[in-house]
């Protein structure tokens, strides 16, 4: 990981982006939690998940926006918006409120699809493709650590000082990552290429990885999995339940994950030069069906706590590793709207699963539905090694794609003569 942090500017990058995850991990859970606080719901605390993710169907859009400006500026301005939409969550005072807590979550999700396609073309900018993995790693490890205090602490300063001292210290990171980006010197790479309709524009991103078999095949991996993972942001109230713990028991377990997934974030860089980025990805997919196995087979506090180990064990290795390989396959151009229209494909499946899964928590038992997630996460390792057999030791990066000169005096979609500064 040295080398990533040899380059200029990234330590600034990760100091920012370490505040903002530190805020995140605060946060994210507490939202839920809030809910069911209020509303002693299990279905309405695992809807608030719902909300996160409805925002990137949208993605598209999001993603031809994010190819067209600066990515500094623009994550700057995100940045900022991000900490001006925790601002609502001081009006919340009792269950009918709750709609604002699933509204901040929506605006939440806003900025969950549009920070990670700009940053994506912003290191690629900015590191050599051999370091990508290195940064990848880094930040994956930072995210994992602070789960290892973040939930608890989230849920700690919940229970004392409320939602909106919470959403306050979320607020205040969101500032400290923009100062931080806003600082930042990096030239920016602009490919020119020709015009196109604005909806051959907005649908490029979907294109480049259909007709990319090892981006489509990790991607429809994940979007296996998450049409089942998803169950559990409703199911993990109901584990709590079962094993006669308060809602804040929650923190904890998250915490537990952390530690898993602080260990894989560590080693994942080795494991994914070693293995290629595939193979990671279905290495990680086979942990986290095993540990979802071990919460439905659990019976024991220290069961769950093994268990919730190893499943956080497999999230950071397949999260680095696919991160790492759309990187590597993605011309920089396209990089926000590849981004955003993975983001559909994978996060469309995963907002069906909490729906579905919030009805599941009412009419079964969690042993059931972690095991339906422990069966289709392993179906999706499967169905990756199985499409990518023959491809799995010839994964190299995306070649060069030509840069295509418009002439002089045609307009680009943006009405502006000759290449435009702000395509990414």
């Amino acid at each position: 990981m040295r080398a990533a942090f040899r380059t200029p500017g990234f330590k600034r990058l990760y100091a920012g982006l370490a505040a903002s995850m530190l805020g995140d991990s605060l946060m994210l859970i507490v939202l839920s939690m809030w809910v069911k606080k209020l509303t002693d719901s299990n279905g309405a605390a695992g809807l608030t998940f719902l909300w996160l993710t409805i925002p990137a169907l949208l993605a598209p859009l999001f993603g031809y926006v994010v190819d067209r400006v600066p990515r500094r500026a623009f994550l700057v301005a995100v940045n900022l918006g991000s900490a001006l939409a925790m601002m609502p969550l001081l009006l919340v005072r009792d269950a009918s409120d709750v709609w604002i807590i699933y509204t901040v979550a929506f605006l939440y999700g806003v900025s969950f699809v549009v920070v990670p396609a700009a940053l994506n073309g912003l290191l690629k900018d900015m590191l050599a493709e051999n370091v990508l993995v290195e940064a990848n790693a880094s930040l994956s490890v930072t995210r994992e650590a602070l789960r290892l205090v973040g939930p608890i602490s989230g849920a700690a300063l919940f229970a004392l000082a409320g939602g909106a001292a919470v959403a306050m210290v979320d607020a205040a990171s969101f500032v400290v990552a923009a100062i931080a980006v806003a600082s930042l010197r990096v030239v920016e790479k602009h490919e020119e290429h020709e015009p196109m309709h604005w909806r051959a524009e907005v649908a490029a991103g979907v294109t480049h990885v259909r007709r990319n078999p090892l981006l489509l095949h990790s991607t429809f991996s994940l979007s296996i999995c998450l049409l089942v993972l998803g169950f559990a942001e409703s199911a993990i109230y109901a584990v709590v339940d079962a094993f006669d713990k308060p809602v804040e028991f929650v923190g904890p377990i998250l915490t537990v994950q952390g530690v898993g997934a602080l260990v894989s974030g560590l080693l994942s860089s080795r494991v994914i030069r070693r293995t290629g980025e595939p193979r990671a990805i279905a290495l990680g997919l086979g942990l986290l069906a095993l540990g979802v196995g071990g919460v439905a087979a659990g019976t024991e506090v220290w069961h769950l706590v093994v268990a919730v180990a190893v499943l956080g064990a497999g999230i950071p290795l397949m999260i680095v590793a696919y991160n790492t390989l759309l990187q590597r396959q993605t011309p920089s151009r396209l990089m926000g709207r590849v981004s955003t229209a993975t983001e559909v494909l994978i996060t469309t499946p995963q907002a069906v699963s909490i729906a579905i899964g919030a009805l599941l928590v009412t009419l079964v038992d969690y042993r059931l539905i972690f095991t339906m997630m422990a069966v289709g996460t392993a179906l999706a390792a499967v169905y990756l090694l199985a499409m990518l057999r023959g491809r799995l030791d010839t994964v190299a990066p995306a070649p060069r794609e030509p840069v295509v000169v418009a002439p002089a005096a045609t307009p680009t979609l943006t009405g502006d003569p000759g290449p435009a500064a702000s395509a990414g």
